[in-house]
């Protein structure tokens, strides 16, 4: 369990002593059933401190308070992106509440997120991945099996890089349809992958002695072994290995990154209709409000699509220009 540091005497006289023991508990229960890493238990202690001190009761806080709280955010000059961030804090907190009973409702429910021009992430197409991933396949060397691997496993699990990086190798046995992965504060998961991507490992598998560097044990662990410093690939050279395929493939090197194949998973699966729960789970994230950016992602995909190629859409774009 990760070390939750106590409250200072000072925030405890700004928050009342019922307070101080209500975040602790909550702060307690992230840890502990939800992996929360220790920057993650920082921030949420300290948004629910600010909130605290601008409400009479953190306990009885009332969806009103909330709404008041949040506009002073903004008018005080706060980014969309960080009151969002306040929020879904106060969601997580209240939610905590009402599931111990120690409320009968949820004040956060009907409170809308704070919009802004916070950009969308990268992502690629469809299209855009099968032409990555034939061009990996072409490459019947080791390497193009290793990176055809890779490929497949980002883009068909929704992997973080560091989680692929550190990958053991015992996390592909034994797992039919599925890997395990240790994500942020060691959390683990299990992230489905397609017929493709399960292919692609066992091909490389059959290569990756090819990898093995003698003298060097702790490299025989992990799936992606190396000859470096770490015993397996980093993530620095996974990057470049995106970078180089990019190229190969006919794309621009500069949208292709370990993160937007990730990015182009979740989106691709909201696309299809994939319900944001599910995608929450395989993602890794505690909080929904962090997954909800996809269907903005789709949304946004989806109307450029219609004006793009849709009769009314052209027919609409070209009065808007005369």
């Amino acid at each position: 369990m990760c070390y939750i540091t106590p409250m200072s005497r000072g925030q405890v006289r700004k928050a009342d002593t019922n307070a101080a023991a209500l975040i602790e508990a909550f702060l307690e229960m992230m840890s502990a059933e939800r992996g929360a890493g220790a920057n993650t238990l920082a921030a949420y202690r300290r948004d629910l401190l600010d909130f605290t001190a601008h409400v009479k009761s953190l306990a009885t806080a009332s969806r009103d308070e909330i709404k008041a709280y949040l506009a002073q955010l903004s008018s005080g000059g706060l980014a969309a992106s960080s009151q969002a961030r306040r929020l879904s804090a106060l969601r997580q907190f209240y939610g905590f509440l009402f599931s111990e009973e120690r409320r009968s409702d949820n004040p956060t429910e009907a409170v809308d997120s704070p919009r802004g021009s916070r950009p969308l992430p990268k992502i690629l197409s469809t299209t855009d991945m099968e032409r990555m991933i034939e061009s990996a396949a072409r490459d019947e060397r080791a390497e193009g099996k290793r990176l055809t691997a890779i490929v497949e496993m980002l883009y068909a699990g929704g992997l973080r890089v560091s989680e692929l990086a550190g990958m053991p190798l015992a996390s592909v046995n034994g797992k039919e349809g599925f890997i395990l992965v240790k994500g942020k504060g060691g959390k683990e998961r299990l992230a489905p992958l397609n017929r493709g991507a399960r292919q692609a490992i066992e091909s490389y598998l059959d290569v990756r002695a090819e990898f093995l560097p003698a003298n060097m044990p702790k490299a025989e662990r992990y799936l992606f072994c190396s000859r470096g410093h770490d015993g397996f690939l980093t993530r620095q050279r996974l990057h470049q290995l995106l970078k180089g395929l990019a190229l190969k493939a006919g794309l621009d090197p500069k949208k292709v990154s370990p993160h937007v194949l990730r990015h182009a998973f979740a989106t691709h699966l909201v696309e299809g209709g994939a319900d944001l729960r599910s995608v929450q789970t395989m993602l890794g994230h505690a909080d929904i409000a962090t997954t909800e950016i996809y269907t903005h992602v789709a949304k946004d995909r989806l109307k450029k699509v219609m004006e793009k190629s849709h009769p009314l859409g052209k027919a609409q774009k070209h009065v808007a220009k005369r």
